[in-house]
């Protein structure tokens, strides 16, 4: 059924951990350790039974999932101050300092509104520039008698912003968040922080796939003024290995030969960049440096289990490469991703996001990216040694 047309909206509301900051990360390494005590091993797949829940109910849903022999008080009084060493380590997630400096900058009024404590949240924002100044209000856990998916803590934020509940657009990664946005009366916008639950977020207005996909305007704010012909560029990342077998479809099936990249030690990097269609430069240690254009995520057409990276070098080989090493900086995104009703309209958007990418890589802002030192020490690194 499609939703009425979007209400307008004069401020935004937003989470804080899992939508604005990749705290899942810090919290999946300090549980790593902590469970390891106990001769327990942290599965990654347990997150969601976390995500969105007050402090003490994340405790008592690892305590109770595990069997551990302590109580929930202990647990957090343990695990605290190993998560407060590792604050200083949380990354912004992509898009994140982009929208809060946009909407800023447009002077949008802005709250933060987490379940985590007040005095945690404060410190979390500490390690980011500007982030304290951005957010005219702040509602921590502790200042509402329940935490979300209640609705109290955001219409405690609309009331100090001042604003009709009505008025307020929630942006939110976890479903007690969106359950808490709707029953505000406020508009939601998901960002879901778990991969492949999607359809569990109906209750929201929209389900984006990462902040890098929101559009403003579609609320009445200000549209983003930074996409350049159908591409957004990003702060350079990189990503290297030896190529390896894919699943062999790129070639047979989809007539496109990706030159795939192990996941393995890539797991943080994997976790820090949303599922989508990005583009950059390829180094190949014996052959030179390509366009490239590369999807990562879970393909949901064919179903994949597990996130996998998929880089295609616009460039015709004549034969396969498979061990070489191949060196990639991603310097901008396309599109997010999504599934395609038939094998037809998957290819077609795959050749449209080449033709993206070529054209793109020759503008002055992407093509000065070719000559990264990463991109050519993989060149010399071989030549030095054959």
């Amino acid at each position: 059924m499609a939703k009425p047309s979007k209400k307008l909206v004069s401020c935004v509301i937003l989470d804080l951990d899992g939508t604005l900051l990749n705290t899942d990360g810090v919290v999946s390494e300090v549980l790593k350790g902590f469970l390891g005590k106990y001769r327990k091993h942290w599965d990654g797949r347990e997150a969601q039974k976390i995500i969105g829940k007050t402090p003490l109910e994340a405790a008592a849903a690892v305590v109770e999932e595990y069997g551990l022999p302590c109580g929930n008080d202990e647990f957090l009084a343990e695990l605290n101050p190993v998560f407060s060493a590792q604050l200083c380590n949380i990354k912004p997630l992509p898009g994140a300092n982009r929208l809060l400096k946009h909407l800023s900058g447009h002077g949008v009024p802005m709250a933060l509104a987490s379940n985590s404590p007040r005095g945690n949240i404060e410190s979390k924002i500490s390690y980011h520039q500007g982030w304290k100044d951005y957010f005219s209000v702040i509602v921590g856990g502790d200042e509402v008698t329940a935490g979300k998916p209640s609705p109290e803590i955001f219409l405690e934020a609309a009331k100090r912003l001042n604003r009709e509940p009505s008025s307020c657009l929630v942006i939110e990664d976890s479903i007690p968040g969106v359950t808490a946005g709707k029953a505000a009366g406020m508009e939601v916008v998901a960002v879901p922080s778990v991969p492949k639950q999607t359809h569990l977020y109906t209750p929201a207005d929209e389900v984006i796939s990462s902040l890098l996909d929101l559009q403003p305007e579609k609320w009445g704010l200000p549209p983003f003024q930074d996409w350049i012909e159908g591409t957004l560029p990003t702060e350079p990342w990189y990503i290297g290995g030896p190529v390896i077998k894919g699943f062999g479809r790129g070639s047979k099936v989809l007539g496109i030969p990706t030159a795939n990249l192990s996941t393995k030690g890539h797991w943080s990097l994997l976790s820090e960049h949303p599922s989508g269609v990005y583009f950059g430069w390829a180094g190949l240690s014996t052959r030179g440096v390509y366009k490239m254009v590369m999807s990562i995520g879970w393909n949901p057409y064919f179903s994949n289990t597990e996130k996998t990276i998929e880089p295609w070098l616009l460039h015709e080989f004549n034969e396969d490469f498979y061990g070489e090493e191949l060196r990639l900086v991603i310097v901008g995104y396309i599109r997010p991703e999504v599934n395609f009703p038939s094998l037809e309209s998957l290819i077609a958007k795959i050749h449209e996001d080449r033709r993206i990418a070529e054209r793109a890589l020759d503008l002055p802002l992407y093509s000065k990216h070719k000559d990264d030192p990463y991109l050519i020490s993989s060149l010399h690194s071989e030549s030095n040694h054959s």
